[in-house]
């Protein structure tokens, strides 16, 4: 339930499904005042609060909210915003702040499941400044850390848009903080997600290199060198080398059985599906030519995905719907790409819509096909949406 104005816009957008640059275009405010306020960095304006309330049909729920009496400085400050580093240092306020920041990361990676990657980043940008510059002015590590793997979010939703020097830029940026923080767990999966980018250009030799030297940094906890091996197992399959691409597995697999339980004390590196691991062998399958044996995996392995996990569904989906195309077996491949679009439109990825576009081009050989004809219009609204 929402406490405030800000809260209240935001869970209204979103509802409408609107990205913050959208609604911003749609009251004629700027997307960084937008954020101000969706943040409580910023009281709303009368004329704001009706423009949301029309474009958003809040029936006078927002105008309301705008009129109720305002939190006292302190309030705003501790609540997540962060402003005004001064009168926030000091160990007393710390642990609040680090509780905060962290239900706020984690309400905005919810989000990042089941939304376009756009319509988190500017929280997070906002998020991981505050977080960051009270980490550095307190000499907090525990908000340094926080602070990083914001960084590192940060720089998954870059790429996720499309923006693949921002991402690079975020993910080079977060290990600097973990360093700084003595962490060497985010250092290390910076590798890991630098090998993520390069695995997208296609790059088999730097996705291997990229993710062996995750491995080779030491330190780092089993979960976080499991997916180290994971990546570079997938680009021993880029390359077509199927042996390195079972042997990295298998190293994989005896690491993530010797990682800890997540005790939930801190935000989860990498992706939280129920077995990452048979999901990346799926995805290698197909690179590996095997395409039936990775179609009838990801059927398994998408079955357990959770429905709100929109993002892993997707992604996971379309290479699934790849490589029943890839087999031959176009009603089939079809058939999964309908749920797989109707998520994928949703989250509106940019990493996704590789394997879409690969997709696109395979079903292109059955252009006369029923099942093809039916779902290919979807395909195309999916591929040009940005």
């Amino acid at each position: 339930m929402a406490e405030n104005f800000g809260e209240m816009l935001r869970e209204r957008r979103l509802a409408a499904g609107l990205s913050m640059g959208q609604l911003a275009k749609l009251v004629h405010y700027s997307k960084g005042y937008l954020s101000k306020i969706e943040n409580g960095l910023k009281p709303p304006n009368t004329a704001f609060a009706r423009l949301c309330d029309t474009v958003l049909e809040a029936g006078g729920a927002l105008i309301g909210a705008a009129n109720a009496p305002a939190p006292t400085r302190r309030q705003v400050l501790v609540a997540g915003t962060m402003l005004g580093v001064g009168a926030l240092t000091g160990t007393a306020a710390v642990p609040e702040l680090l509780v905060r920041g962290r239900d706020r990361f984690e309400h905005l990676q919810g989000l990042g499941l089941a939304m376009s990657p756009n319509a988190v980043l500017e929280p997070l940008k906002d998020l991981q400044c505050k977080v960051g510059a009270i980490a550095r002015a307190d000499g907090s590590k525990a908000l340094l850390r926080l602070a990083a793997r914001i960084a590192e979010y940060t720089g998954w939703m870059s790429q996720e848009a499309g923006d693949e020097q921002n991402a690079l830029w975020w993910t080079r940026h977060a290990a600097e903080l973990s360093r700084a923080a003595g962490d060497p767990e985010i250092a290390c999966y910076a590798y890991v997600r630098e090998a993520g980018l390069a695995l997208y250009r296609q790059e088999a030799a730097d996705t291997i290199n990229l993710a062996q030297q995750a491995q080779w940094i030491g330190r780092a906890g089993a979960r976080t060198l499991a997916l180290a091996a994971r990546r570079e197992a997938q680009g021993h399959a880029l390359a077509g080398d199927r042996y390195a691409t079972e042997r990295a597995f298998e190293r994989a697999a005896e690491l993530m059985r010797d990682a800890p339980r997540d005790d939930g004390a801190y935000p989860m590196l990498g992706s939280t599906v129920p077995d990452p691991l048979e999901l990346a062998r799926g995805w290698s399958l197909c690179d590996l030519g095997l395409n039936a044996e990775a179609a009838e995996l990801l059927d398994r392995q998408i079955a357990r995905i959770p429905a709100h996990s929109k993002r892993s569904r997707a992604r996971f989906g379309a290479r699934r719907s790849l490589a029943h195309a890839l087999a031959g077996e176009v009603d089939e491949s079809c058939r999964t790409l309908t749920a797989a679009l109707a998520d994928a439109e949703q989250v509106d990825s940019a990493t996704i819509r590789t394997d879409l576009s690969r997709l696109a081009r395979t079903l292109g050989r059955w252009h006369d096909h029923d099942a093809v004809h039916e779902v290919y219009p979807h395909l195309k609204r999916v591929l040009v949406h940005r």
